[in-house]
């Protein structure tokens, strides 16, 4: 099996530096067309399912994606991105002392936020839940955060500070092995 992860496409929260979390954003016109982009690329790959997760910049990115090609597609939870709690919406550059932060370092708590470790948790689960599936190829529409934790899972990699360094552009497209 395949699993193909996908990061959504640009919003104005991610050219403004903006912490989004679970802040439901829609994609901006430059996201709209590497959707488009990325739709036309994957067009000769075999896809059996898309599963996205449930806020509208992934949604909408996998919409595109599927647009003409009628692929069932399903919502999980399980791929929203991290809560940042009261970091969200915040500009990077105005966070002070946020060693870590965006970089899933481990026991780091902020005020309102799901922990690292749930959040590493949930997605590892939900990677193991889709070796069940009877399925060639499957989509993962996501977000930066949930991307870094599929590296890891598939990498082998520990968990902690080297983090930034797996993180996807929008739109970006990787290929994994089950």
């Amino acid at each position: 099996m395949k699993i193909l992860v996908i990061r959504h496409g640009q919003t104005n929260w991610n050219v403004k530096n903006r912490i989004q979390g679970r802040t439901d954003t829609n994609l901006n016109q430059k996201g709209i067309e590497q959707a488009y982009e990325v739709s036309k690329n994957l067009e000769d790959k075999k896809i059996d399912l898309i599963i996205s997760s449930p806020l509208k910049r992934t949604r909408q990115t996998a919409e595109v994606i599927n647009n003409k090609r009628n692929i069932p597609m399903i919502i999980d939870n399980r791929l929203i991105e991290i809560s940042y709690g009261e970091m969200e919406g915040k500009l990077a550059n105005e966070i002070k002392n946020r060693e870590g932060f965006g970089n899933m370092v481990e026991g780091k708590v902020y005020k309102n936020a799901e922990t690292s470790e749930d959040f590493i948790k949930r997605v590892f689960d939900f990677l193991e839940d889709l070796k069940d599936l009877k399925k060639d190829n499957i989509l993962l529409v996501t977000h930066n955060e949930v991307c870094k934790a599929i590296a890891i899972y598939f990498n082998g990699l520990s968990f902690g500070n080297n983090m930034k360094n797996l993180g996807m552009k929008n739109c970006e497209v990787v290929t994994y092995d089950i």
